[in-house]
């Protein structure tokens, strides 16, 4: 077994010492931030891990819904420490060479109190799982959380539905052909997971899978002799095109991007990128470098532009005419002042469309400044 796989329970101030994997709702740890949010209050169950660890891969999925279910539980954090990143902080706790520490106790300084403590370490015998996990945290921990079911975005093929799905001329699909005993179909179900998430507001893109040890036909159709084949189907190919790229959510995101048209982030949200029309960027020049017994004829021209524009496009081009009407009639300030207006909301806890819809209409108007 891989060193970075063995899971400890510290105990002291409640706290707990794991290894595993990556998860969004785990907080990151570092040796800036480690002390102040370990040793306080609350227990917590960090993670010592390698990113090249494969048995850290394997677990990736039970960690993760270990972090989404305690999220909101203030009694106990959940945070992970990249070992090859901090290896300072790993050494100084005793993980970075496991294989030595033995269980016996380790001296450390309490954050809280600057007082010396002692800490017992014990090996967590445990199946790796997250219902396994989550009855060890509760347990030492005092709460009752549940391992939550989340829903998701990964939209299943079948026999059934694969044409209405994946041939549909409106959409750009993304299909992953597995294998349900496969290990490295296992290893993508995260990360697979984070991308259908990402693109889940985005109506023209699917991110779906098959199951083609129960579907042979299909994937014998495509070609598929191995797993995971993940095949692009774009709107304009449904023969389906090889997808080569790498296998962390950022290489999904980029491709997905670029053959798509779309403009987000891993998390999935909008990027600066969102809403701007390369066509519209000289006028929009051209504007603001105008005098003002100009301007209107400028807007003219982007009226007309924003004419010949289709699909989403077309709406992103009447912000850009509102905006430049807009400027003309409340001054120089006006763009100003709404973006900063926007960006007060964008602040805010909204939902994730009022959220698309405020970044686009901000990234416009950042043109116009």
């Amino acid at each position: 077994m891989e060193k970075y796989q063995q899971i400890w329970l510290v105990l002291g101030t409640l706290t707990f010492f794991a290894l595993s994997a990556l998860a969004d709702d785990v907080v990151v740890l570092t040796e800036d931030n480690f002390e102040k949010e370990v040793g306080q209050d609350r227990g917590a169950l960090v993670e010592f891990y390698a990113p090249w660890c494969g048995h850290c891969k394997k677990l990736a999925p039970e960690y993760e819904k270990l972090g989404t279910s305690f999220k909101k539980a203030k009694s106990v954090l959940i945070g992970k420490v990249d070992c090859d990143e901090h290896k300072s902080l790993c050494s100084k706790y005793g993980f970075l060479d496991i294989q030595q520490f033995n269980g016996s106790l380790k001296d450390l300084w309490s954050p809280k109190t600057h007082e010396k403590s002692f800490f017992g370490i014990h090996r967590y015998e445990g199946p790796r799982n997250a219902e396994s996990l989550a009855e060890f945290v509760n347990n030492e921990g005092g709460t009752n959380v549940k391992i939550a079911t989340v829903p998701s975005n990964v939209v299943v093929l079948t026999a059934d539905n694969f044409n209405e799905v994946v041939l549909d001329e409106t959409k750009d699909v993304l299909v992953e052909f597995y294998a349900p005993w496969c290990g490295h179909c296992k290893n993508l179900a995260p990360t697979y997971e984070k991308v259908s998430t990402a693109f889940k507001s985005e109506e023209d893109v699917v991110i779906a899978n098959l199951d083609a040890d129960k579907y042979k036909d299909l994937a014998e159709k495509f070609g598929v002799s191995g797993f995971p084949t993940l095949k692009f189907f774009p709107k304009g190919n449904k023969a389906g095109e090889e997808y080569e790229g790498g296998r962390d959510l950022e290489d999904f995101v980029s491709f997905i991007n670029e053959k798509c048209g779309t403009s987000r982030d891993g998390k999935g949200q909008l990027t600066s990128k969102a809403g701007i029309v390369e066509s519209l960027d000289a006028l929009v020049k051209e504007f603001v470098a105008a005098d003002d017994d100009k301007k209107k004829a400028v807007v003219s021209r982007i009226e007309e532009e924003v004419e010949k524009l289709k699909g989403s496009t077309a709406r992103y081009g009447k912000i850009y005419v509102k905006t430049a009407k807009n400027c003309m009639a409340k001054g120089s300030d006006y763009t100003k002042n709404e973006i900063e207006r926007l960006q007060r909301m964008l602040d805010k806890s909204i939902s994730p469309a009022k959220a698309d819809e405020f970044t686009l209409k901000k990234n416009i108007l950042s043109t116009f400044a």
